[in-house]
């Protein structure tokens, strides 16, 4: 028999939740949802505030305001990028954040590549003009999201946040009245079961959803059905889509949209990889963006459409060029192709990555340059006054974005002139990237160059970070992906894993 106290407590729980005798009196929950359409309106509009180079003080005034006014909106999601590019979020109540926005810590020593214990704090600043809607079925609604930038105690930047020093970048090539606009063709793989990477064993191997190839997916298979809710929620974020696809290797994929200004192409690749992640997630499944996760068929890779443009005016386009390519793309293309060995750890950071780099799979692992030869580092595609542009392919989609972006417009644009590159040899002479991740840590170690554009500090904490996970790693590659390249990667693997090796 249940006694009076205990009757009264589940009949008032039931007029909350709707459930029992009574009905509800007032709903449970009023977060805030947004319609996709709605949210494409209110993300494009804050991309091109940001595009517009609005005053940091105007942002911030204007979203404190719209985060005080909107009452539906229960907390704000701030995220960062370590040295590695593994993407970290920290969830802030809106009202503690309201009040504590400019004085917001965290411990650095817990993430690796950053902060000593005896100097662990950080800040963590907020970059207003990133601000962003998310779609409340994926993320949970109530939430907003916005970019952090990573300050020391004193609330100088902090010499290795990536992300800032694109910022930097991007800020100084604004005073010029140039811009560096991106855009990334990023692969990845949906493979059955939930945490699929975390559980990899060398023995079983991932289990693709598809088994089909490139274009080919019926429309309710389950690589489709992925494909469309990712694009979805990329549409709903503002990244003005362009096309999706399967590709060439069974159940691979590419969503593919539009260029623009190179920090936010960093942002939005982070919004990409953390979204799929959770739409296969919500599917059962995961999503993978591990370089050559399966072996003897294609890997993924980033291909890096980049051009300049100044006073409006796109730099790499000449009617009368080689290729419609004026003398500025060909002298970009050159030093990029003079520091490739220098540089390529920075875009191919893991231990799997260099299994991508096997010419037998369309591998773009020849420091050349062609406007047919896929093989070749840099590709120039076919392109007119507005389009013109050059495509780098070997960058790994698991390459840190802001890094990889930052190290490639540096280099384009600063890069030592080593060795005259004639237009016969950039298409013919035989010269190859490093063929493992040993090769590329040396390469780094002796560039005086990566250690001027990216700081002594950062070079050392980066080369220290490969090294750890290579230890970890078989030396030799061979054709059998290694339970240890996976559980060890930089994207895949947790703090406890370390720990215990």
């Amino acid at each position: 028999m249940i006694s009076d106290p205990i009757r009264r407590s589940i009949e008032s729980a039931g007029r909350l939740t709707g459930e029992g005798p009574y009905p509800p009196t007032r709903p449970l929950k009023n977060f805030l949802e947004i319609p996709y359409d709605e949210l494409e309106d209110l993300n494009i509009e804050a991309k091109r505030r940001q595009l517009a180079r609005t005053p940091a003080a105007e942002l911030q005034d204007h979203y404190l305001k719209y985060l005080s006014d909107a009452k539906e909106i229960k907390a704000v999601t701030v995220c960062f990028t370590d040295i590695e590019g593994r993407f970290h979020t920290l969830d802030y109540d809106k009202k503690f954040l309201l009040r504590s926005w400019d004085n917001l810590t965290f411990d650095g020593s817990s993430i690796r590549g950053f902060s000593l214990v005896n100097e662990s704090d950080l800040r963590l600043g907020i970059d207003w003009g990133s601000f962003r809607w998310l779609p409340s079925d994926i993320f949970g609604p109530g939430k907003v999201i916005v970019f952090g930038l990573i300050l020391d105690k004193d609330g100088s930047p902090y010499t290795s946040d990536m992300r800032g020093m694109l910022k930097s970048l991007s800020d100084e090539l604004a005073k010029q009245k140039m811009v560096a606009n991106i855009a990334v063709e990023c692969e990845g793989f949906l493979f059955e079961g939930l945490n699929a990477e975390q559980n990899y064993n060398s023995h079983e191997g991932f289990a693709p959803v598809h088994s089909g190839g490139y274009f080919h997916c019926l429309p309710n298979d389950p690589l489709k059905l992925f494909i469309d809710r990712l694009a979805e929620c990329q549409r709903a974020l503002g990244f003005e889509n362009e096309k999706d696809h399967p590709e060439v290797a069974p159940s691979q994929f590419e969503l593919n949209y539009s260029y623009t200004e190179a920090l936010i192409a960093a942002d939005q690749l982070q919004l990409y990889k953390l979204t799929a992640r959770q739409v296969a997630a919500n599917m059962g499944c995961t999503a993978s963006f591990l370089p050559k996760p399966v072996a003897g068929i294609n890997g993924s890779g980033m291909h890096t459409n980049m051009s300049i443009s100044k006073d409006g005016r796109n730099l790499m386009f000449d009617a009368k060029g080689e290729d419609n390519l004026s003398k500025f793309g060909w002298d970009f293309i050159d030093r990029i192709l003079n520091s490739a060995n220098d540089i390529c750890l920075v875009l191919n950071p893991s231990v799997n990555a260099y299994r991508r780099l096997d010419p037998h799979f369309e591998a773009p692992n020849q420091i050349k340059s062609s406007a047919v030869d896929r093989t070749s580092m840099v590709r120039i595609p076919l392109g007119n006054e507005k389009s013109a542009r050059i495509e780098v392919r070997t960058v790994a989609p698991d390459a840190n974005p802001y890094m990889a972006f930052y190290t490639l417009i540096k280099t384009g644009l600063e890069g030592p002139m080593t060795e005259k590159i004639t237009s016969e040899e950039r298409r013919t002479r035989t010269r190859y990237l490093p063929g493992n991740i040993y090769d590329a840590i040396r390469h780094m170690k002796g560039s005086s160059f990566v250690g001027q554009i990216l700081g002594e500090s950062n070079k050392d904490k980066f080369i220290e970070r490969k090294e750890a996970v290579a230890e970890r790693a078989p030396k030799e590659l061979g054709s059998l992906i290694k339970t240890t390249e996976i559980l060890f990667h930089h994207e895949v693997t947790n703090q406890y894993l370390w720990s215990r090796f």
